[in-house]
């Protein structure tokens, strides 16, 4: 918490001055470090698995920081559990990745009655007051989605396919997570608006490879036909094409089966680069150089924004190259 920032810092600069009346010290100690704790959804994607590490990396002792980290395993309640816990050892900063957009109003009274500022990252959250967090950084998931869609549109053009059918089966991440709340929302409203786009089936993958090729492959012993996968994210993506693969369907470039995935990690540019996915729409997990940076603006007492968003773009066969996979880091 701030005060204990405060005293830390006072005998630093006490030490500094006793010192300074004896001899020489040829190496002054470093700065207090910065205690941040960290509350993570869990392990459940190569997308959180980057985005964890990119933490871990730029909140290092090296850079500075004290990191107290905690893997919530994709349950709420220990996300409270290790919020309550970052309060009771005084840590200066909380970051959090929320599983859900909702009930975190009890939970942050509590932080900000201890006097720690609270960063949001990835999800966005929901509360009565939005003085409970700090700032927010992440991704604009309506706009990834309208990528996505405005893609399909023009292709479906070129293809000279406007006034067909077109089936797309939608498979969807954890309910209640803005990524899908918002991917979700841009695919409807392109429906809504489109007369001959359906919807026919929206899966429950959770961004998770394994459930999604349970339930692609459950769903294609239906016999239902569709033109387009809208995948919510790469680690689904994977699972279902599985299932098509074992189920002989072709997909990608030249396939039966247009392709559309989020996230853009290197395994799924790779599918792209090779013909079977079509587009690739980036969700940029490297937050720990702008969440550290956030943390350095407010210690300086600089004002911030409330809501940052990441550079991203989108990916398809036409401008990938080998290069640009090989640099990715994720």
């Amino acid at each position: 918490m701030k005060t204990r920032r405060i005293l830390s810092l006072v005998l630093f600069l006490l030490f500094l001055a006793s010192c300074a009346g004896n001899a020489p010290n040829t190496e002054d100690p470093p700065p207090p470090l910065i205690r941040v704790g960290f509350s993570q959804v869990g392990s459940e994607s190569d997308w959180r698995l980057a985005n964890t590490k990119s933490m871990t990396n730029a909140l290092s002792e090296e850079n500075g920081f004290e990191l107290l980290f905690d893997n919530a395993r994709q349950k709420q309640e220990n996300q409270f559990l290790a919020i309550r816990n970052f309060i009771q050892q005084e840590v200066d900063y909380i970051v959090i990745a929320p599983i859900s957009e909702y009930g975190w109003d009890s939970v942050l009274t509590e932080a900000r009655d201890a006097g720690i500022p609270v960063i949001i990252m990835d999800r966005q959250i929901q509360v009565e007051d939005d003085s409970l967090y700090t700032c927010w950084i992440g991704s604009d998931f309506y706009n990834e989605g309208k990528i996505a869609v405005n893609w399909l549109d023009d292709q479906l053009a070129l293809q000279k396919r406007t006034d067909e059918d077109i089936n797309i089966l939608h498979i969807q991440g954890t309910d209640g997570a803005t990524a899908q709340l918002m991917r979700t929302k841009a695919l409807e409203d392109a429906v809504a608006e489109r007369e001959h786009w359906n919807i026919v089936a929206q899966l429950k993958g959770e961004y998770t490879e394994a459930k999604t090729y349970e339930l692609v492959s459950e769903y294609l012993k239906t016999g239902e036909s569709f033109d387009v996968i809208y995948s919510e994210n790469d680690n689904m993506t994977f699972g279902a094409l599985r299932a098509l693969n074992e189920a002989g369907i072709t997909h990608g470039r030249y396939g039966e089966v247009t392709v559309i995935t989020f996230d853009a990690v290197r395994e799924a540019l790779q599918y792209c680069l090779n013909g079977k996915i079509d587009l690739c729409v980036e969700c940029n997990p490297l937050h720990g150089p702008r969440v550290a940076d956030i943390i350095r603006r407010l210690e300086r007492g600089d004002s911030l924004s409330k809501k940052n968003y990441m550079e991203e773009i989108s990916f398809s066969f036409s401008t990938l190259t080998p290069e640009i996979i090989n640099a990715r880091e994720y």
